[in-house]
This record gives C-alpha cells, sequence and structure tokens, in this order.
C-alpha cells in the first residue's frame, strides 16, 4: 500500500485587525479553524480555497498570496495533512447561504482572542498561519500551476 498525505487549503483572512475563522464541531468537540478543507479530485489548488471559504462562511474569497505549505503529522489519528495556506481578500457576503455541516458559524477575531482560543484550535497550523501572515509571508500564486 502507498501512503499519501491528506491534502488541504486554507484562508489566511485579514480585515480590520481580525482573522476570520470558523467555529466547528468534531470528534473532538467545538473548535477553531481558518476556513479551510480538503482538496477534491480534479480541483486546483486556488478553486478549493475559493470553494472551502464559502462553503464554511457564505464569503467570497479572493487568493492573492501562497502564505505557506505546512507538512503536519497528527500520530493520534495516524494522519499527515499537508496544508497549502493562502491569504487574499474578502468579498461579499451571503448571509442566506447555508454553512457547510459542522459549521457553527464563522467570527471576525482579534489575535489575542484566536491565542485565547488556543486550545480549542483544530491544529496547530491555526496560529502557525497567521504568524505567518502577520511576519509578512506572501509568495506568488504563479508558485502553483494545476496540469488538468
Amino acid at each position: 500500500m502507498v501512503w499519501k498525505p491528506n491534502v488541504t487549503v486554507a484562508a489566511v483572512v485579514e480585515r480590520d485587525g481580525r482573522f476570520l475563522l470558523v467555529e466547528e464541531e468534531t470528534e473532538y468537540g467545538i473548535c477553531y479553524n481558518q476556513p479551510a478543507g480538503h482538496l477534491e479530485c480534479r480541483e486546483s489548488l486556488i478553486d478549493a480555497v475559493i470553494r472551502e471559504t464559502r462553503e464554511e462562511t457564505a464569503y467570497a474569497f479572493n487568493p492573492q498570496y501562497l502564505v505557506g505549505v505546512y507538512n503536519c503529522r497528527n500520530e493520534a489519528r495516524d494522519v499527515t495533512y499537508l496544508r497549502f495556506s493562502f491569504g487574499g481578500e474578502i468579498g461579499a457576503h451571503d448571509a442566506a447561504a447555508p454553512l457547510d455541516t459542522g459549521i457553527v458559524a464563522a467570527h471576525w477575531l482579534t489575535v489575542d482572542e484566536i491565542r485565547a482560543r488556543q486550545a480549542q484550535h483544530r491544529s496547530p497550523l491555526v496560529m502557525r498561519c497567521i504568524d505567518d501572515w502577520q511576519a509578512g509571508r506572501r509568495y506568488p500564486l504563479e508558485l502553483l500551476t494545476h496540469c488538468p
């Protein structure tokens, strides 16, 4: 059997000093995460982060940067995640759109509020991606190539 990581995408969105996070029901209880999810078959990374942000927050997302690529192992679940994190601008919000199953709400939180909830983060990548964004890590999307 060939081992493969789970490829995920996440949106790091800052507006007026607050970051967009989702509160979600998980097998571990309520957790906080960036709008994020799994890459689907034949989907580009860019299309995936746009879709996941819309599904989890009802906001349109315009990715402009690659913030980082993260290899994160969850030993308890015997799973490795390869996360592509994107920064960009948020657009229109569709208040009538239903959110994905398990999403309780989308919140705009300050860094202090996010740090205060660190015990409820879905993974250590939540804070790491915000720290990287605040450190100015913004790489051109041209680094990514999608070959359909």
